[in-house]
Order: C-alpha cells, then sequence, then structure tokens
C-alpha cells in the first residue's frame, strides 16, 4: 500500500544553517509517498516524484545518501535533430496514483514544448508480496516530431556509502573492484563506466554491496535481448548511482512513444557477487536462451565436449598444427586448436579479405586434413563485425551502406592495430549483406578449406544502428539478435552437407547460448591486458549459465606474443616468442588454475614443442590440471555452481607481466606485484545429484589446511560416501556426517585434488 509518513535524513544536518533550512523545509513540505512491503520501503517526493528512499527494512539498510542535488529518477535523450535530453525536472505537472497491491503511478506532464505539446512520462512501481524485490516500468507518450534516442530509466542516485563495498559486473565472464567510488571520481571529475547488451554486459544485471553485507542488485527481466546500456556514473564528491539506458524501437517518422517491454528490478539482498547470481539465476534459467543452449541440448560436434586442451597459436599452419599434435602425445587426451593469423590479410586491418590463407589454400588444407589424421581440430579466426576501410573489397563492394551508422548518421570507425593504424567499420547485423557476405567465407572455409569451426571475433556485442535504409527499428530493439540467429542457421546449414560446424565467440553472453557452441573467457588471465588492480575476475557468468555452455580461453603463455608477419617489418621484434623470465612462473600456473576451478577447458597459448623440456614444470601442471578436469567433466564441463567454498590459505604476493598483444620492436614487460589467494576453490553438482570441491594450488610447495562445507548449503545429506580425486587416481574418506563438514587437506607443490560427496 501507500502511505505517507513524516521523517527526514539527518545526513542533511551539516551546519547550523542547514538545520534551519531543513527543519523549515520539514514544516512546510508535503510528506513523501512511501511503498512498504515484504521487507523493502521505497519513499518518493509527494511534489515531484524524486526517488528520496530506498531502504531494506530486514536488515535495517538505507540505500540512498542524502539525494538533494541527485539526478532524476529517469531521462530522454532525443535525437541529435531535436532538443537534446529531458527530465523530471522540467515538467510542468507531477501526479500519482495508488495501484492494486503495493504499487504506484508517478506521471510528468506539461513539459511545454511545441513539438510535443501532449508529452507525458508515466513510470510504475509495484513491490512483490513474497520477498523484497521492486518492480519497475516506464511509458513514454505524445512524443509528437521528436524522435527518442534512449530512455534512461530507472536511475538510482546516490547509494549510500559502506565500507569495504564492493562493485560486480557481468562485464563477459565477470568481475569486480573495491575502487568505483574512486574510479568515478577520478581526476575531481564526474565519470561513468557503461556496458551494452546484449554484448560486453553478458547477463542483465549488476550489484553493488558490501562484502558480505547489505547490498542492491539491479537487473533486467528481458526475454527478447533488447538492446539497453548499464552504466554506473559518480560525481567529484564520491557519489555514485546506477542505470540502465534502453534503447526504444525509433519509426523513422518519429511519432512512436515508447513503452519499456520488460521489467526492471531493484532488489535488496545480503551477500556477495554470487548471492546476486543465484538470485539472477532463478529467473535465468527458466529461460528460452537456457533451456536451447547447444551445450544443454548436446547439439554440438562431439569432439568439442570431449576436448582436454586447447592451443591457442598463430600464423601459418606447421607453426600451429604440429605444436598441437605434440601436445596430444604427451597429454594421451584430445588437443584442439584455436587459430589466428591463417588468414590471407593483416590482422585487425584487412578484414574481411580473409581467403585465400596466407600460405595458399592447397596446403592449408593438407594441413588440416593431416591434423584431422591425429585426432586434431582447429576453429579459424573470422571477426564477425569488421570490415577494413581501407580494403579494397570496402570500396568494389559498396561496404559502407551495410556498416552501422550512429544516431547522428555517420560511421564511427574503430582502429585497434597500432603498427596499421587503419580505420574499421562496424558492420550490421541487421542487414543481409552483411549475413551473406560473412556466410560465404565461413562456407568456404569449412566446405573448402576443411576447417571445423569459426572463432567469430566479436561475436558477444551488439551496436545500435540507426541507417534508416537497413530495413530494421532505428537504435533499439532485438534485431541485432535476431540477424545473428539467422547467420548462425546460414552458416550451419550451408556446411551441414560436408561437416557439423563449430562456431565459437568471443566473450559470454546468455542471448548467444542457443547460437554458439564455445564462448572464449579471458578474464582467467585479466593481469596481463588490464591496468593492475582495478578489477579482479569472478565467473559470474559461470555461475548462472555453467550448465548451458562451453568455456574456453586464457592469453596465459610462456612467451612474449608473436608479431603478424603481414605487418610492417620495421616493427617485428628480435626474438618474436621469446620465453617470459620464470619469475612470471606463478602468474601462468593462476591463470590456469582459475581456468581449472571455475569449470573452462584449459588453454595453452603460444605453445611450442620445446616448451615440454624448456618449461617442464609449468606444463606439467597444464597437464595435470586438464587430466584431473577430464576425469571429473561431469562437474566441471556440464555441473552447476555452488557457492565457492572459503580457502583458509593466507594471501600471498607474485610478480605478474603485462604486455599487449601488439608487442613489436623495443616492447618490454610492464611488471607489477600483486596479492592473491594461492589456492583456487570451486564447487560444483553435477546432473546426477552429487557434489565436488575442487582445489588448486599455485605453489612451488605442500600446503596444508581444513576444509570447512555448511552440509545444508551443499545439499549433503549424513551418510553421503566422501572421495578424494587426484591425478594418482580416487580415495575414499568415509561418509559425511556432522555438520559443519571439516576435512583435512594436504595439496602437494602445484597439487590439486577434487573431493567429491555423493549418496553412493
Amino acid at each position: 500500500m501507500i502511505y505517507r509518513t513524516e521523517y527526514c535524513s539527518k545526513r542533511c544536518l551539516l551546519s547550523s544553517l542547514c538545520v534551519l533550512v531543513s527543519a523549515f523545509a520539514a514544516a512546510s513540505a508535503t510528506p513523501p509517498l512511501v511503498l512498504e512491503q515484504s521487507g523493502l520501503r521505497l519513499g518518493f517526493d509527494a511534489g515531484n516524484g524524486h526517488l528520496v528512499d530506498l531502504t531494506d527494512t530486514r536488515a535495517n539498510h538505507v540505500f540512498l545518501e542524502e539525494t538533494a542535488g541527485a539526478p532524476g529518477l529517469w531521462e530522454l535523450q532525443f535525437m541529435a535533430d531535436a532538443r537534446g535530453t529531458l527530465g523530471p525536472a522540467a515538467a510542468g505537472t507531477f501526479v500519482h496514483r495508488e495501484l492494486s497491491g503495493a504499487g504506484i503511478e508517478l506521471t510528468w506532464k506539461d513539459f511545454g514544448l511545441a513539438e510535443a505539446p501532449d508529452l507525458a512520462v508515466t513510470v510504475t512501481a509495484v513491490l512483490d508480496a513474497a520477498e523484497p524485490l521492486s518492480r519497475w516500468r516506464i511509458a513514454v507518450e505524445g512524443p509528437g516530431t521528436l524522435r527518442i534516442a534512449k530512455v534512461v530509466f530507472p536511475r538510482v542516485a546516490w547509494i549510500a556509502r559502506q565500507e569495504e563495498e564492493v562493485l560486480a559486473v557481468p562485464y563477459w565472464m565477470g568481475e569486480t573492484t573495491t575502487k568505483a567510488r574512486a574510479l568515478l571520481s577520478a581526476g575531481g571529475k564526474g565519470r561513468r563506466l557503461d556496458w551494452e547488451y546484449p554484448g560486453r554486459m553478458s547477463l542483465q544485471c549488476l550489484a553493488f554491496y558490501r562484502e558480505n553485507g547489505p547490498g542492491l542488485a539491479l537487473s533486467c527481466e528481458d526475454t527478447d535481448a533488447r538492446a539497453k546500456t548499464f552504466a554506473v556514473f559518480g560525481d567529484p564528491s564520491g557519489n555514485v548511482g546506477f542505470a540502465v539506458e534502453q534503447f526504444p524501437e525509433v519509426a523513422d517518422n518519429g511519432s512512436n512513444g515508447y513503452q519499456s517491454p520488460y521489467d526492471v528490478l531493484l532488489r535488496p539482498f545480503t551477500g556477495d557477487w554470487f548471492t546476486a547470481a543465484e538470485q539472477y539465476r532463478r529467473w535465468a534459467q527458466d529461460q528460452a536462451w537456457a533451456r536451447a543452449g547447444r551445450a544443454r541440448r548436446e547439439a554440438m560436434a562431439q569432439w568439442v565436449p570431449a576436448t582436454a586442451l586447447w592451443v591457442w597459436n598463430r600464423g601459418r599452419s606447421d607453426g600451429v598444427l604440429p605444436p598441437a599434435e605434440a601436445l596430444r602425445d604427451r597429454l594421451g587426451l584430445p588437443v584442439s586448436v584455436f587459430w589466428h593469423w591463417w588468414h590471407g590479410c593483416p590482422y585487425d586491418a584487412g578484414f574481411p579479405e580473409y581467403l585465400p590463407p596466407r600460405e595458399g589454400a592447397e596446403a592449408f588444407s593438407a594441413a588440416v586434413s593431416a591434423a584431422h589424421a591425429r585426432d586434431v581440430h582447429a576453429i579459424v579466426y573470422m571477426n564477425q563485425r569488421l570490415w577494413g576501410m581501407k580494403t579494397k573489397s570496402w570500396t568494389e563492394q559498396g561496404a559502407e551502406r551495410y556498416a552501422v551508422k550512429g544516431a547522428d548518421g555517420k560511421v564511427h570507425a574503430e582502429v585497434y592495430n597500432r603498427f596499421l593504424p587503419v580505420p574499421c567499420a562496424p558492420m550490421c547485423m541487421g542487414t543481409a549483406f552483411w549475413r551473406n557476405t560473412y556466410a560465404d567465407l565461413a562456407e568456404k572455409a569449412l566446405c573448402g578449406l576443411g576447417v571445423d569451426g569459426i572463432y567469430m571475433d566479436q561475436a558477444c556485442s551488439s551496436l545500435p544502428c540507426f541507417d534508416p535504409g537497413h530495413g530494421h527499428p532505428l537504435g533499439g530493439g532485438s534485431y541485432w539478435m535476431r540477424g545473428f540467429q539467422t547467420l548462425s542457421e546460414d552458416i550451419r546449414r550451408r556446411s551441414a552437407p560436408v561437416r557439423r560446424a563449430v562456431l565459437a565467440g568471443e566473450g559470454c553472453g546468455e542471448a548467444w547460448l542457443p547460437y554458439l557452441d564455445l564462448m572464449l573467457s579471458l578474464q582467467v588471465s585479466v593481469e596481463r591486458y588490464s591496468a593492475p588492480g582495478e578489477w579482479e575476475p569472478i565467473p559470474f557468468f559461470h555461475a548462472v549459465y555453467h550448465d548451458c555452455g562451453i568455456f574456453f580461453g586464457n592469453y596465459s603463455s610462456l612467451t612474449i606474443p608473436p608479431y603478424d608477419d603481414l605487418w610492417p617489418k620495421e616493427h617485428t621484434p628480435k626474438d618474436p616468442l621469446q620465453l617470459l623470465d620464470r619469475k612470471f612462473s606463478r602468474q601462468f600456473c593462476l591463470e590456469q588454475a582459475r581456468a581449472f576451478a571455475w569449470g573452462q577447458q584449459p588453454t595453452l597459448a603460444n605453445f611450442l614443442p620445446q616448451h615440454l623440456e624448456e618449461r617442464a614444470e609449468e606444463l606439467e601442471y597444464v597437464i595435470r590440471l586438464a587430466r584431473l578436469r577430464h576425469a571429473a567433466a561431469k562437474y566441471l564441463l556440464s555441473g552447476v555452481a555452488l557457492r565457492p567454498p572459503r580457502v583458509e590459505v593466507p594471501q600471498f604476493e607474485l610478480d605478474m607481466s603485462r604486455l599487449s598483444i601488439y608487442a613489436g620492436q623495443g616492447e618490454t614487460v610492464k611488471e607489477y606485484r600483486k596479492s592473491c589467494l594461492p589456492v583456487l576453490a570451486s564447487a560444483w553438482r553435477a546432473a546426477d545429484g552429487s557434489v565436488a570441491v575442487v582445489l588448486a594450488s599455485i605453489l612451488d610447495h605442500p600446503v596444508e589446511f581444513p576444509l570447512r562445507l555448511d552440509a545444508r548449503t551443499y545439499g549433503i545429506a549424513p551418510g553421503w560416501r566422501i572421495r578424494m580425486l587426484t591425478e594418482s587416481g580416487a580415495t575414499s574418506l568415509g561418509e559425511a556426517a556432522a555438520d559443519p563438514l571439516e576435512l583435512p587437506v594436504s595439496l602437494p607443490a602445484r597439487g590439486a585434488a577434487i573431493y567429491t560427496f555423493s549418496k553412493d
């Protein structure tokens, strides 16, 4: 229900003058409108609809700072040819009405716009009857001739400060930072960070919380994967807020309004990022993309789930396939190849002129065929959205017509290659021209050259396009995902007479689960490419969808990066693939341990056969983990993530290296030190109901610690049998009895073990 209450925040009483002003305001202002139910309270200013209270009454925690001066609950942004932006403060009239149950409708109108005299914005907020949860929607009516480019809603500011604050974002696999306020007020200026969905934002949620304390999750329940952006923002004082930015489907005549076709949820919780993931998972696992996930449907070629280790090498076949074959002989399990720089154009400059391969079609096909004879399969790189604007084909095929256009009607070029800094245009997935162009190339590679699959770089990303000639709604909507569905189905149809095509994509994304066999998850090695100390990787996406997809990928390498021989010769390093200093071996092991514990297929980059002798200790670690993971595939390939157990081992410091793939002559490795837990841990439930706790140490000496588990948390019942699985085999440890369970763990140097709990 809605009721009015008399209350004010003491945080605004900063001085005697503020006390007097606040006392006068309290005496003269209308009390706020309040919704309260199931442990959640919302409060709105009765005069202007501003959100002034968001409280978890169970935890007695107020989530909003004093909101004077905070940005409004919503904002409209118009096309470049219109009048810019509009917010609640511009309304001449604000009204509200109570909805059945615990709900409210807030309406702003009379904006005084000649172009839209009847413009009205209506927001609804409804509290759930069973749990502390609020659902939000917005409707924009009567925009007249104004064309809406973006609707920012809901916008929540300012979030109250807490100790040990963490921002968790499912940026592809997922990352957290404890420095959100510093990042968003760096340099004394307000900043913002944003992630597009569907795209770099792999799930429709984010969470801001105190570690194991009060937190607030923002999420959407959009089953059609429409274009939107999740943003966090700040001001110079360190205030922080977050918002969803919705992109309406804009008609050419600009006469349509907008009604959000999905709920946006604000949900308080107590816990951490995994708590937020579990809450999101309850909704997500029931959606069509989860049920249709290719791994869950077992729709992919069987060599994909059978792969025990990936080799990520670059260049001509003699530097890619023989190393994979050598590693397969040493491992004794299937090894597959993730192959860059096979194509006839320079990387990140000449796309999509991939054919013929740089070593010639005949030699390339013969090498692939020979690898097949040794049970080695290969997927090859083909960026699925970039076209080099200096290529011959760009001009001859008139490709600019089918490129993504911004709201200003222009192509916004992207430049990646520092040695060949040529512009590349993002191509629109909503156009049949681009889909047919890409499918033709994929068909030639799969059916003509004999490769097993295509790595579709930048696949798990999308862009709003405003080109009226493309035949899709302008800006927002779900046309990008519908286009990708059409493209993937076309590639599979074309290749079906020859082989079952394998399609992989960069990053993770729930909307792509029905279309991609593999998702490249590189945050396990985030330190190699990201600024140190700002973000930590977490398996956020895996915690929600691990049983629906297969994840692979790792920059983990024992060498400096290679150099594309089609780049300018003057930048070629004197010794490409030179071995890194041994002091970075622990970083290498950390990357491999993360992939192992977080349920990914292991990947080794820039591998050469001589590394088996030159860096035997590191390679033996990779091989041990790969064999152990292979033996526990029902957990680490297709299990459901459970809360990671706490490992009572002190943190330690290790040397980290950072070096871009664009490592030319004169480039040096950037070094820094980092503290981390030396033992990685995770937990999984298999389809048969059994549970596994996975442990991997990166220490070069033995380590012992107690493993304590709340049996109820993991669904382990008294009498369940406990086994320990290591590279030496399985050992029985008796039956589960007490709760909590406590097991003594003893891992050898760079050791790993899996503790399983089952009924039989």
